[in-house]
């Protein structure tokens, strides 16, 4: 069965999707459509927003789902007058902590993912800066100043995960890959000793490799089962001899590998 899902924000939606997705992922066996609706901050919006809730109405024959975050109550309860099951994602929750602080909220829209905290955003940025600026060993210069440094063969997901622990958690991370020379050596490069401690070794099953490589170069040896079965063998005897932690990353999310790092690594998030 399908159902349309929307994800309807006065900001970026982010909050909004992940907050829905999370929900969603509890109920199997349905297909979702997803359709994020963002910067719905006036009425003009909004009845453009209520628009296309109607239509998925009558084309699915099925209320839509409808997960909100918007400041203005007045807006979200114009989406409510039309034929759609309506979660409130801020009003389950600002209500409680209104009367736990004794505080009113603000009902400012925006104010996670906007630039309400500037030192938060320059947080984010220079990670972000590091962690490009160093990718795949390109400068090892600064690797002292990392709060982390992955390692691994070509294609096991070091730079998506620096760069999701940079815009996330402001985390300096930087990544080196393992060349065959490292591999055949089975001994840590020169650059990479001093800051042993941060090191944190990424592995992956070698068939899952073989897809990921191929579709970036098909038929070659770089992609061959046999090459990435023995790369990843001659890693991770690297990572057992030099007493590396490491991890196997095939079947986890990059949201799963950043908290699981931040865990082990006993580090600290320094934007929000």
């Amino acid at each position: 069965m399908r159902r349309t899902v929307f994800f309807v924000s006065d900001s970026t939606g982010i909050t909004a999707e992940t907050l829905g997705n999370s929900l969603l992922t509890q109920f199997d066996g349905l297909d979702f459509k997803r359709i994020t609706l963002p910067f719905v901050d006036n009425h003009k919006t909004a009845r453009a927003a209520l628009s296309r809730i109607e239509t998925a109405a009558v084309q699915d024959g099925a209320r839509p789902l409808v997960f909100a975050t918007m400041a203005d109550p007045d807006l979200l309860d114009f989406l409510t007058d039309g034929r759609a099951l309506v979660l409130d994602l801020f009003r389950v929750f600002i209500g409680p902590l209104e009367a736990e602080l004794g505080l009113p909220s603000s009902h400012a829209k925006g104010r996670f993912h906007g630039m309400a905290d500037n030192s938060t955003y320059d947080v984010r940025m220079d990670t972000l800066n590091f962690a490009l600026t160093h990718d795949d060993g390109m400068s090892t210069a600064r690797y002292p100043q990392a709060d982390l440094v992955l390692l691994g063969v070509s294609r096991a997901g070091k730079t998506p995960t620096c760069i999701y622990l940079a815009m996330q958690f402001g985390v300096r991370a930087a990544n080196y890959p393992l060349t065959e020379e490292d591999l055949t050596r089975q001994s840590l490069p020169k650059a990479l000793v001093p800051i042993r401690l941060r090191l944190y070794g990424l592995t992956i099953d070698p068939e899952r490799l073989h897809r990921i490589r191929s579709e970036r170069r098909r038929h070659s040896a770089y992609a061959s089962l046999n090459q990435c079965r023995k790369e990843i063998t001659d890693a991770e005897a690297l990572f057992r001899s030099e007493r590396i932690r490491s991890l196997n990353v095939t079947s986890m999310s990059i949201e799963e590998i950043g908290s699981h790092l931040l865990q082990e690594m006993g580090l600290e998030r320094r934007s929000f």
